[in-house]
This record gives C-alpha cells, sequence and structure tokens, in this order.
C-alpha cells in the first residue's frame, strides 16, 4: 500500500513538473478561417463569382416560376368554363410544370452548395499553408481556428487572422 502511494505521489510531482515547464514555453495562436477567406483577395473573387453565377441561376428559377404562376392564374380563371377533360389537362401541365419547377430549384440549390465548397476547398490548403508558415517562424506551438469550434474566450491579441490575410494576398497562388 506504501509503495502505491510513493508511486503515486512520484507520478504527481513529475506531471506537475512537467506541465509547469512544458505550458510556459508554449505559444498557441488563433486564426478565423471564415475571415481570412471572405477578406482574402482570392476569397473576394470567389464571392464575386459565386454571386455572378448564383444571380443566373436566379434569372431561370424566376422564369420558370412566372411560367407556374401563369398555368395557375389560367387555371383558377378559366377552370370553371372549361370542360372537364381540358380542366384535366391543363391541371396535369400545371403539376408538370410545377414539378420541373421544384427540380430546378432542388438541382439548382445542390449546384450552388457544391460550387461554395468547391472554392473553399481550393482556398483552405493554400491559406493553411500560410498558416504554417507564420506557426513555424513566430514559434507557434497551436493554432487553433476559432470559426470551426466555439471558445468560451481567446486573447485577441494572439488571432493571427489579419497577418494571414496579408501574406496570402501577397502568395502567388492567392493572385490566380
Amino acid at each position: 500500500m506504501k509503495k502505491n502511494m510513493l508511486w503515486i505521489a512520484g507520478l504527481t510531482l513529475l506531471l506537475f513538473a512537467w506541465t509547469g515547464t512544458s505550458l510556459a514555453a508554449d505559444k498557441i495562436g488563433f486564426i478565423n478561417m471564415q475571415t481570412i477567406i471572405q477578406n482574402s483577395n482570392a476569397g473576394k473573387k470567389a464571392a464575386e463569382d459565386f454571386k455572378k453565377l448564383f444571380a443566373r441561376k436566379q434569372e431561370s428559377i424566376k422564369a420558370m416560376e412566372n411560367e407556374v404562376k401563369k398555368l395557375k392564374d389560367e387555371l383558377d380563371k378559366q377552370g370553371a368554363v372549361m370542360t372537364a377533360s381540358a380542366r384535366g389537362d391543363k391541371e396535369a401541365a400545371y403539376q408538370r410544370k410545377m414539378r420541373d419547377y421544384q427540380i430546378l430549384v432542388d438541382d439548382t440549390n445542390k449546384e450552388l452548395q457544391k460550387r461554395d465548397q468547391e472554392y473553399s476547398q481550393q482556398l483552405i490548403p493554400e491559406i493553411l499553408k500560410v498558416v504554417r508558415a507564420i506557426a513555424e517562424k513566430e514559434k507557434y506551438t497551436l493554432i487553433l481556428d476559432i470559426s470551426t469550434m466555439p471558445l468560451p474566450y481567446f486573447d485577441k491579441n494572439n488571432d493571427i487572422s489579419k497577418k494571414v490575410i496579408d501574406d496570402f494576398n501577397r502568395a502567388p497562388v492567392a493572385r490566380k
């Protein structure tokens, strides 16, 4: 029993000695990847390209939506005076157009989401190279991304996002 207590006491002392020396030398930095992507030149260009694509897709959705509304209005206005078969044909055409509209909206949303991910996936590896270079140069032990994990507190003086943006903007890959 005494031998076990000595082991525990020894391990506890060793743990305190190890954590005391290692924590004093650690340097922890923080980045906000979303801010870096949004404020870097390459990120702004990607956002501009995305907005153009979104506007084009929105136009086609709006055109299809107008067609669906037109069919619905015709059906509502003329439905009472139509024959049963003509009304059935018009309702079937409306249902097909509505289904096509819903498919178009769904496909467009999926494509936009995919494109957004592609833009991010192109930028993130290059941004991480810049982060690694800064970390090695300035002797950081750890750099955390505050946009992916909630942190109750971090020292804003250790946020290197602005420095990463500046260095990334100067990188040749960011200028493409």
